[in-house]
């Protein structure tokens, strides 16, 4: 669990990033959920911290958070790594994480980007998404 100062902490930075602004530029994000809430942040802090081992929840910046049904995309930074967009399925009401894509994309790199999540399992709404905001960072 997060301690009190470190919740004060995400809550200013959520005050004045509730949404990226790579995210809201993009066309097909529009419609999609991109609330980056303390109470999110303390559900995928965890989860991410986990899958950058060496990490602990505290540690973990969020960028931007994009969801589109049971999906959804994390873009996070990391001590240990380049910041990466953590992808997430929510399976009998728990998110499980499924793959990591961290990089730099070339916009003519957004079919590929756009293939490689929906074959995670991503709705192509969310792929888009990712793939055109990774281009765009």
């Amino acid at each position: 669990m997060l301690n009190k100062m470190r919740l004060i902490q995400i809550t200013a930075i959520f005050s004045l990033l509730l949404t990226s602004p790579a995210v809201m530029a993009q066309e097909t994000c529009f419609s999609l959920d991109t609330a980056l809430t303390v109470v999110r942040a303390q559900e995928y802090a965890p989860l991410i911290a986990q899958a950058a081992e060496g990490t602990t929840p505290e540690q973990v910046e969020f960028l931007s958070f994009v969801e589109s049904g049971r999906w959804s995309v994390v873009y996070a930074a990391t001590p240990v790594a380049d910041p990466g967009y953590f992808f997430f399925e929510k399976v009998s009401g728990k998110n499980q994480f499924k793959d990591v894509w961290s990089g730099m994309a070339d916009p003519s790199e957004q079919p590929e980007l756009v293939k490689w999540a929906e074959t995670l399992g991503a709705p192509t709404e969310l792929a888009t998404c990712f793939a055109e905001t990774a281009a765009a960072e």
